[in-house]
């Protein structure tokens, strides 16, 4: 049997999708990206009242949140650290999952009236699932670590294209370059599709209210805040977010307290073996 690599191996190793040197390496590879994106991201994911549909009735969100939201981080870092033949593997135990996430509505959801049909693996479900993780990612990056120039976001975006091939979404769904995907975003959230319904706000309730694991207890004052800042502000009105002059001024407290919390995990994380680990269903 070869010996699992560290994550100090990873991160040099040139046999994968992505090179040391790619955007979505650098970004993957703060611990800022998934603790202060990842929130954000899920509740934005939740406000296509289609997807928060396939949530609350698939996933039991409510009774194992960390152990699925593990088990989507490590697709995504298996993917974007992993050799290839990992990264595929990755993207199919994902695609495995969503061909089981379908259903009809049971109740009026936004615009979409009872008994509408939902599936995880329609493309523009998948699409709008896609597009929270770009924006979510780069704006608590840019917030947070540091600013990116226009070909350092276009560069992610290309890569984060590949990530989303490789968990399903048809190419010919994706926008062709960064602009154009702002666009996209910007019209989702002015139509009248994108809109906060009953099951995204039971799975706020859950990701604001739950427990972090207990080495990274000490992070979730920051996990929260940095969720409501990166919600656009109609979403956060939605959920009920407050946001006041004082939540502005504590950011950059949420910024320091992940990147000094995170650091001896990171430090230890970088010298052991990562096994493949067994993909949450």
């Amino acid at each position: 049997m070869t010996r699992p690599r560290t994550h100090l191996e990873r991160l040099q190793a040139r046999d994968g999708y992505f090179s040391p040197e790619s955007m979505v390496r650098r970004l993957g590879n703060s611990p800022v990206t998934p603790f202060l994106g990842g929130g954000a991201a899920v509740l934005l994911q939740v406000a296509h009242p289609l997807v928060a549909c396939g949530v609350v009735e698939h996933s039991g969100y409510d009774g194992n949140l960390w152990r699925r939201l593990v088990g989507t981080l490590r697709a995504l870092y298996l993917i974007t650290f992993g050799d290839r033949e990992e990264a595929e593997r990755a993207g199919a135990a994902v695609q495995a999952v969503h061909a089981r996430v379908h259903g009809r509505t049971r109740e009026q959801l936004g615009p979409f009236p009872p008994g509408t049909s939902y599936s995880a693996s329609d493309p523009e479900l998948m699409l709008w699932v896609h597009a929270t993780l770009v924006y979510s990612s780069l704006a608590a990056y840019e917030r947070f670590v540091q600013p990116l120039t226009a070909d350092e976001r276009e560069r992610y975006y290309e890569d984060m294209n590949l990530v989303a091939r490789l968990f399903g979404t048809p190419a010919e769904v994706l926008p062709h370059s960064y602009d154009t995907f702002r666009t996209y975003f910007e019209t989702q959230l002015q139509s009248g599709t994108i809109t906060v319904t009953r099951p995204a706000r039971e799975v706020a309730g859950v990701i604001l209210a739950a427990a972090l694991p207990a080495p990274l207890r000490l992070l979730a004052p920051a996990h929260r805040l940095a969720t409501a800042h990166i919600l656009p502000p109609k979403l956060r009105h939605q959920y009920g977010l407050r946001w006041t002059t004082l939540h502005d001024l504590a950011l950059p407290l949420a910024g320091a307290t992940v990147r000094y919390g995170t650091t001896p995990i990171l430090s230890i994380a970088g010298h052991v073996q990562h096994l493949s680990p067994r993909l949450a269903a």
